[in-house]
């Protein structure tokens, strides 16, 4: 397993690459191929394509759907400076954790069950999808409608710390722009005359930062600003992007009204809202719950105890579930430092999460 994953890793694909991206679908299509499945690229324009693989299995069964990502928040070049090793039992890697190491522990676990049954016990269908970490803008409908067809969904994302959680649960995503259009002016002859798009946004950035409330795990933070183009020119322009994140479907229309509803401290400004809600919260329903009872009783049946975490962070589990398909998100690696440069996988982990995927594979 970490050959392959040392392969997946050195294998550049950042999300805004379509080449790099496209480059390791087909060497991905390639292995699981070998495996005997049958292959599907679903073409993008904009993105790189996204990749599906159908295994035959059980026809008296209904499929589980594996789901996972190749693209990387890394740039091209990253690896240079983030160099795939084995390091005290860790390797280590751009994308390592999140989540090239998941798609390895797909491949291997279908290759253990096809030893150990001398064919799958059921249909699988693997759906690794091209741009996950920009929002799954090309390949929602598909994730969307192989979820329908099946039993349930495994999300191959990394587990919960170094304990190795499952994800029964996770916030929805938001993402807006607020815009301001001011009125222009010479910051030293007609101060007067000019509106400042920035001082008007800096007044509303104070008004959206009170719309938290993390006691009801909504959270609101204008990350990135933008505004002005001299110093000596008062601004007609400013933006800031905001990232919400909800913790129950309920909390959407709230927060997409109030956001919508802001208005201007000065009339002479004006205010542009755009974006919403991209992933509804993935809550721990009845679905969710029994699928998180069989792999507690897998692992059991190994000798170790899983546990189940709600985390802050969305993945396209977050679509399935929001369908009511039962699906159980954090079934991949165990590590640490996802997006940062420290990120690693624990090796020693690799094995009980390849048991507990082919087991859940069994037994969905």
């Amino acid at each position: 397993m970490v050959v392959t994953i040392r392969e997946l890793v050195e294998i550049e694909s950042p999300s805004d690459n379509k080449q790099a991206v496209d480059r390791i679908a087909a060497v991905l299509a390639t292995k699981f191929e070998a495996l005997g499945g049958r292959t599907q690229l679903h073409r993008s324009r904009d993105f790189g394509d996204s990749l599906q693989i159908d295994f035959a299995g059980d026809a008296n069964q209904r499929p589980v759907l594996l789901l996972g990502h190749y693209d990387t928040v890394y740039p091209l070049g990253a690896l240079a400076n983030m160099t795939c090793k084995i390091e005290n039992g860790r390797l280590r890697g751009p994308g390592v954790l999140d989540m090239k190491s998941g798609i390895a522990l797909m491949l291997h676990a279908i290759e253990a069950l096809q030893s150990w049954h001398g064919e799958l016990p059921r249909p699988v269908t693997v759906f690794l999808v091209s741009d996950e970490e920009v929002g799954s803008y090309s390949s929602r409908k598909i994730t969307e409608a192989l979820a329908k067809k099946s039993a349930g969904v495994l999300v191959l994302e990394p587990a919960a710390g170094l304990r190795g959680a499952v994800k029964t649960a996770r916030k929805g995503v938001g993402e807006y722009t607020l815009r301001v259009k001011g009125v222009a002016a010479h910051a030293g002859l007609d101060p007067g005359k000019g509106h400042s798009a920035i001082l008007e946004l800096a007044r509303q950035i104070t008004a959206i930062a009170k719309l938290n409330s993390l006691r009801q795990g909504l959270s609101v933070n204008p990350g990135v600003l933008q505004g002005g183009t001299r110093t000596n020119v008062v601004a007609a322009d400013a933006s800031v992007d905001i990232d919400v994140r909800i913790k129950s479907a309920k909390q959407a229309s709230g927060i997409d009204r109030k956001l919508r509803s802001l208005k201007p401290f000065d009339k002479h400004c004006k205010l542009e809202i755009a974006g919403g809600i991209n992933r509804l919260p993935m809550e721990r329903t009845a679905g969710v719950a029994a699928l998180y009872k069989k792999a507690h009783e897998i692992s059991a049946q190994a000798g170790w105890k899983l546990e189940e975490a709600a985390v802050g962070g969305g993945s396209d589990g977050n679509f399935t579930a929001g369908m009511g398909i039962p699906t159980l998100d954090g079934m991949g690696g165990v590590g640490e430092g996802a997006h940062a440069v420290h990120e690693y996988i624990v090796i020693s982990e690799l094995p009980r999460r390849a048991l507990l995927l082919a087991g859940m594979i069994e037994s969905v």
